[in-house]
């Protein structure tokens, strides 16, 4: 799966947010401000297109757009990615690096653990 910038990431986020998709229009509202401009949405769409991270259909020449990527996918991928190239592929040392910079805490770690037992004996 390809890597997405930033700007795509957001039309992502907006659309991913729409739950069934949009029309430009409702891209746009979905954005946070400031807002970029409608062309600038409608190239982000088309390259997204293009990439296979969104659908078009054209009911009434107005071009409605839907993801073919979910958000669920893509951030799985991403972490994947991340994990990687700078973690050594291990999720430990990812964890252990959230705990060192005290982005997470031993609450945290301790319902992780607890969802995991419990994902266990499903």
């Amino acid at each position: 799966m390809k890597k997405l910038t930033q700007a795509e990431e957001q039309i992502m986020q907006a659309l991913w947010s729409l739950d069934q998709g949009g029309y430009i229009k409702d891209i746009l509202e979905a954005l946070d401000a400031p807002k970029p401009h409608h062309n600038t949405v409608a190239t982000l769409l088309k390259i997204l297109v293009e990439k296979e991270f969104v659908g078009i259909q054209n009911p009434n020449r107005n071009n409605f757009y839907y993801p073919l990527v979910s958000k669920s996918a893509y951030s799985g991928k991403r972490i994947e990615g991340l994990t990687e190239n700078y973690f050594e592929g291990s999720y430990a040392n990812v964890v252990s690096f959230l705990v060192d910079k005290k982005q997470m805490s031993i609450e945290d770690l301790e319902l992780l653990l607890q969802q995991l037992k419990n994902k266990r004996h499903d």
